[in-house]
């Protein structure tokens, strides 16, 4: 299975410390230069995707529809979309609404952090979401409609 990630769902997923669901899901992550640039922000991140031998570094070759995505995207979010493509990902983990239509426009398959959490909660893998989600608004910052939050906890028995 080839899973291309965005720069969002793997710096709240070490943010949260539980990046390791990635590898526990689909065993190698592969992530664009850019998105490498982005998490070096902070250094933490950094040192630990390099760390981990299930998380790949590759460069795209089609600067054309890159510099196209950029009109609209950030360099992580066009590259990763570009990556996919190129590829051919079985998914692509993308959180930010207007990546995720351009992606889906393209063909590509996605998913973002939610429903990972919610995919790794189906695989016994997480316990409970809601003290997951919480720390994500709460404390790091990640919004979430309230009427999906509620929805999520619906579906995850958690209500």
């Amino acid at each position: 299975m080839v899973v291309i990630s965005d720069t969002s769902v793997i710096s709240n997923l070490v943010q949260l410390d539980l990046a390791e669901l990635l590898n526990e899901l689909f065993g190698v992550v592969i992530i664009p230069k850019s998105v490498e640039e982005e998490l070096s922000i902070i250094p933490s991140q950094l040192d630990y995707i390099r760390k981990k031998n299930w998380i790949k570094v590759s460069s795209i070759s089609n600067k054309e529809l890159y510099n196209e995505l950029l009109e609209n995207l950030d360099s992580g979010e066009a590259e990763s979309i570009v990556l996919a493509i190129e590829m051919k990902a079985d998914l692509l983990l993308i959180d930010e609404k207007k990546g995720r239509q351009i992606a889906t426009s393209y063909g590509v398959k996605i998913s973002g952090l939610i429903g990972l959490l919610i995919k790794a909660k189906e695989q016994l893998l997480v316990n409970e979401i809601k003290p997951i989600l919480d720390k994500l608004v709460y404390e790091i910052g990640f919004r979430i409609n309230p009427k999906l939050y509620s929805y999520i906890l619906e579906i995850v028995d958690e209500a």
